[in-house]
Parts: C-alpha cells; structure tokens; sequence
C-alpha cells in the first residue's frame, strides 16, 4: 500500500516509489544499469529477468507519475512519440481514430504518414465543441485523441463532455497531457482512459532527457499496453527515468513560477504595440476561459501571439532575442521561443497550418522561470527591432 496516496502532489513527487533502499539506506534511488538479472533456476527470478521488461529505476519513475495523474498504471518510453505509437498498436487495421484538428506536429506526422500505412483511418476535427466530435463518430471509432490545450494555437477541449460522449459509444480517449503536467491538469479525473505525455518537457523540465508516457486506470487497456511494450521495447533508459524522476522532485515549484511568469509576460505582450494578438489560458480575452478555469488547477507556461506586419518582422524578433533562446522544444527551465510554421508544424501542410491559424506571425514562448524582469524585457527589447 502507497503510504503517500492521499498526501499532496509534493509530497508524492518526492516520496512516491522512492524509498530509501535497504542495503544502504539511500535516501536518493540508485540508477540500476543491469540489462539482465540473474535466475536461481531456468525461468525463476526475484522481480525483473530482463531490462525490456523492467527496470527497477524505470519502475519508480513510472510508478511515481502514475501516483501524480491519479493513475494505478504508468508506462515509461524513449519518447513523446513512442509512448503514442504503443497506444496505437493496441488498435487494428480497419480501427477509426478521431483527433484534433490542432496538435503537435509531430503527432499529426505519425498519425497521417505512418500509422495510416498500417490501415488505421484518422479523421481531425475542431474537438473544442464536442458536438464535431459527435458528428465525427462512425461505427469502427475506436479512440479520439486530445491535446488541450493544443499545441500551438492553445484551444482547449472539454475533457469531460467528450468523454461521457466517447463513453456512450464505447470509445477511449487519450489526452496528450505534456502543456499542463500532472501539477495543472489530470485528464483521468475528467473521465479520460489515458494521459499521455511528453516527458521531455516539463515533467523533466531541464531540456536534456528525451522520455515519453503513459498512464491509465484502465486495467484491459494495461494489459495491452504491458504487452506492446515489451514486444516493441521502446522503453525509457535506466539513466534518462532516473534523470526524470529527479526532476519530478521541482515540478511543483517549476510549474508555479513557468505560471507567474508567463500570466505577467502574457498581459505585457497584450498591451504592446507591435503585437496583434495573445492566446493565453490565463488571460479573460481567451475564447475558452471559463474552461480553462473548470477542468484545469492553473493556466502553465506556454503563450502564442500574432506580430503585426509579416514573416520578415517575426524573423527579426527571433533573431534579436538574448534571455529567451530560439530552439524547438518547451517545458524546460529556460525560456524558449519559435515559429511554429517553419518549426515544429513545417510537418503540417500549408493549407492546413493556415486554416489553423498557423501562419508567419505566429510566435510560441516556453516561458521559463527566469527572473520576471528580464523576460519582460528581452521581448521588449526583441519587438522594438
């Protein structure tokens, strides 16, 4: 029995699957390198016989975000991408996936270029009214998958009502978790099946791990998800879980200051002249505010805005950055900034980027937990170019 379970999300990120060990009494889990273990008698082990299949470190690290998401089951892999693409082999050729029409590039290439090559069939829709995702149902849907908020245009889809609709059909929903972290949003208390995330972001939160999850309550769906892993193996290494559960350790304070800082960058950003637009969670302005405040505890660090003018404006501004680094990725201690269409999303086509919204103005900041001040006034500085 978890001693932590009804303790605070702190208090389970640092104890959580992280006992002292007892040979040494260790109070920080030691990373377990050993690719085999050894057996008494062919076929008899103490706990792990192979690392593909378990690994002591992956195991405290998986159990602790589990306990984070409100979950009986976690799941550790290499990346964001494996993690989604051992959710999808638990379907079958033939199998009808509805997702958001606005998502991770990334994601959007794996669903459209490959697993379609393996006959799953996907159809993407505006899933912030969950009427479209109604309409969208056919009688081989098996999973709609989520991002709320999206990435990068920051909609934000009703947890909730889309589940109870999936429910009546006998349909999962996964949420991609990774913009909010356990700390801000947990889509399982919402009826979700199963949160993925893309632990590289915030969970590690320090841009030097590449890891992926996912977690359920689900136990068919464990079972699955326990086989595919093992016969697909792309688990997450000893080292890199190790290096993530540390960093669970900070999520809390993390996220709290990714929060103070982007609600105070976000508001500057709104009155200044050479932006057009913000889309912040946070912020009364965006369309889907009253939701925001509903299904999820805080509004996280991640903020989009439109420059006034043109591509070559936009290019300037990310040129003239000095505090904030211009680099794909989010999550990490460090403030980010990037430009979707010719980054993370140049996967999308363009039709499709631009009837998103997507399009050369657009900027996307990971505002990290930097000084306030210093933000404030590199993009001040950065947007008077």
């Amino acid at each position: 029995m978890d001693q932590f379970k009804n303790m605070g999300f702190e208090t389970k990120a640092i104890h959580t699957a992280q006992e002292p060990d007892s040979e040494f009494g260790s109070v920080m889990p030691p990373i377990h390198l050993s690719s085999t273990y050894a057996q008494s008698t062919p076929g008899t082990f103490k706990k792990y016989d192979y690392i593909r299949a378990g690994n002591p470190t992956r195991s405290s690290y998986s159990k602790c975000v589990a306990a984070l998401e409100g979950a009986e089951h976690g799941f550790a892999y290499s990346s964001g991408c494996a993690a989604t693409t051992t959710l999808m082999q638990c379907f079958k050729a033939g199998d009808h996936i509805i997702a958001g029409d606005d998502m991770y590039g990334g994601t959007f290439r794996l669903f459209d270029k490959v697993l379609r090559k393996f006959g799953l069939e996907f159809s993407f829709v505006d899933l912030t009214n969950p009427e479209n995702f109604e309409k969208a149902i056919r009688p081989n849907t098996r999973l709609v998958w989520l991002e709320t908020p999206t990435n990068p245009t920051l909609k934000i889809s009703d947890i909730d009502a889309i589940s109870k609709i999936a429910q009546q059909s006998k349909i999962l929903t996964a949420v991609d978790n990774t913009f909010m972290s356990p700390y801000f949003q947990n889509p399982l208390k919402w009826g979700a099946d199963v949160v993925m995330h893309s632990a590289t972001k915030y969970i590690n939160g320090h841009s030097d791990v590449l890891g992926g999850l996912l977690l359920t309550n689900d136990n068919s769906l464990a079972e699955d998800l326990s086989f595919y892993t093992l016969s697909t193996g792309a688990v997450a290494s000893p080292f890199d879980s190790y290096l993530a559960l540390r960093s669970l350790k900070t999520l809390a304070v993390r996220m709290q200051t990714h929060q103070k800082n982007a609600i105070a960058v976000a508001e500057f950003l709104e009155g200044h002249s050479a932006v057009e637009r913000v889309i912040y969670p946070g912020l009364s302005s965006h369309p889907q505010y009253d939701l925001a405040k509903k299904q999820m505890s805080g509004f996280g660090g991640m903020i989009t805005f439109y420059v006034k003018s043109g591509l070559n404006d936009a290019r300037r501004f990310l040129e003239n950055v000095k505090v904030f680094t211009l680099a794909e990725s989010l999550g990490g201690v460090e403030s980010l900034v990037e430009h979707p269409a010719i980054m993370t999303h140049a996967s999308i086509p363009p039709d499709k980027r631009k009837a998103l919204g997507i399009d050369d103005t657009l900027i996307r900041l990971s505002v990290g937990i930097e000084t306030q001040s210093d933000l404030i006034q590199d993009l001040d500085q950065a947007l008077s170019q």
